[in-house]
C-alpha cells in the first residue's frame, strides 16, 4: 500500500474542528479520492488500473477524498455492495478541475443568484457537491463538514480512465483497522490528511470552503 498513514489521534489534533473543510492526502502531483464498491468493481479497477467491466458511466458515482467520511458511508467496508475500498490517486489538475465544475446538489443562495441560476447550473455541470457532517472513526458525527463530489457524464468518462495515476484495493488494511475504530483509538491508523488548499478564489468561495 503506498499510502502514507499516521495514528489518527495525531491527526485528530491537528485537523480543524469546525467549518467546510476538503480533508485528503495529496501531494504537488496527485490527490487520493476513496470509493468502495463491490468485489466484481473493485477488483477489475485494482487489477487493471481504471474503471470498466461492470462498473457503469451512465450514472452518477461518487468520490470521498476524506477516508473517514468514506469509512462511515461504507460502514467500514461491511455494507452490501461496499465490501472492497479503492484509494484512486488522481491527478492533482484533473481533481481542481473537478472542483472548478462542482455545483451544489441543493440550492445555496450564497453560491448562487437565483433557483432559476443554480437549476441552469446542475444542467450544465458533469459535477455534483454535497457538504455531509463529518464523522469519528466509530461512526459519531463531528461539527466539521465533509465533501462528496458526484461525477457524471465527460467528466465520469475522463475519470474512468484518463485522470488516473494508480488504483489500490485497500480492503485489507480497513479490515485491520476497522477492530481499532471502537475502542479508545489508541492504535488507529488512517492515512494521513491535510487541509487541501482551493487556490483559485473564485473557486473556493463558490464552493464554500471555509478558511482556516
Amino acid at each position: 500500500m503506498n499510502l502514507i498513514i499516521e495514528p489518527y489521534l495525531t491527526q485528530k489534533d491537528r485537523w480543524p474542528r469546525l467549518g467546510r473543510h476538503i480533508l485528503a492526502q495529496f501531494d504537488d502531483e496527485s490527490v487520493v479520492v476513496y470509493q468502495a464498491y463491490n468485489p466484481a468493481i473493485g477488483h477489475f479497477a485494482a487489477r487493471h488500473g481504471y474503471f470498466g467491466g461492470d462498473f457503469s458511466t451512465s450514472r452518477m458515482t461518487w468520490i470521498k477524498p476524506n477516508f473517514l467520511w468514506m469509512m462511515y458511508r461504507s460502514g467500514w467496508g461491511t455494507k452490501e455492495n461496499q465490501e472492497v475500498t479503492l484509494a484512486v490517486r488522481l491527478k492533482r489538475d484533473a481533481f481542481n478541475e473537478i472542483l472548478r465544475l462542482a455545483v451544489h446538489s441543493s440550492f445555496d443562495p450564497d453560491a448562487y443568484g437565483s433557483q432559476r441560476d443554480w437549476k441552469q447550473a446542475v444542467a450544465d455541470s458533469d459535477v455534483r457537491l454535497q457538504w455531509d457532517p463529518d464523522h469519528g472513526p466509530s461512526g459519531n458525527p463531528v461539527e466539521r463538514r465533509a465533501i462528496q463530489l458526484g461525477l457524471r457524464g465527460k467528466v465520469l468518462s475522463k475519470y474512468a480512465k484518463e485522470w488516473l495515476l494508480d488504483i489500490q484495493d485497500i480492503s485489507g488494511f480497513v479490515a485491520e483497522q476497522r477492530a481499532n475504530a471502537t475502542t479508545t483509538y489508541d492504535r488507529l491508523v488512517t492515512p494521513r490528511e491535510a487541509v487541501y488548499p482551493v487556490v483559485d478564489p473564485v473557486v473556493a468561495v463558490r464552493l464554500g470552503v471555509s478558511r482556516e
